[in-house]
C-alpha cells in the first residue's frame, strides 16, 4: 500500500516539474551586451522576413507556446536572455513582433533549436 502511494507521489511531482518548465519555456531576459545573451535577436519590420512570430504577454503562465514571449525583470527566472541587435546578418534570430497572440508561432521551424 505504501509503495503505491510514493509511486503516485512521485508520478504526480514529476508532472508537475514537466509542466513547470514548459510554462517558462519562452519566458526571456533582454540584456545590455551581446556577451551576456544566449540569442542575438533582430526584429523585422514584416512577418514574412521573421524565423518567429512574437507576442508578447503580460504573465509568464500565458507563455506557454512558441512565439508567446514574456519579458522577465530577472535574468535568473529567464529561460534565454536575448540582445537585439540592428543587423539582421549579426542575428541568429530574426523575429517579428505580432499585434495579436493567434500569430504567434514559427515560420521557419530550423531555429527551433535556439529557444530549447
Amino acid at each position: 500500500m505504501k509503495t503505491n502511494f510514493k509511486l503516485r507521489v512521485f508520478s504526480i511531482l514529476v508532472l508537475l516539474f514537466a509542466f513547470a518548465g514548459t510554462i517558462n519555456a519562452q519566458v526571456v531576459y533582454k540584456v545590455d551586451s551581446k556577451y551576456d545573451a544566449d540569442i542575438k535577436v533582430y526584429v523585422a519590420s514584416s512577418k514574412y522576413d521573421a524565423d518567429l512570430v512574437v507576442y508578447e504577454v503580460s504573465s509568464k503562465y500565458d507563455a506557454d507556446k512558441d512565439g508567446l514571449w514574456f519579458f522577465c525583470d530577472s535574468k535568473y527566472d529567464a529561460k534565454k536572455k536575448v540582445y537585439f541587435v540592428d543587423s539582421k546578418y549579426d542575428a541568429d534570430l530574426i523575429i517579428f513582433f505580432a499585434d495579436s497572440k493567434y500569430d504567434a508561432g514559427w515560420v521557419n521551424n530550423s531555429k527551433q533549436h535556439l529557444l530549447k
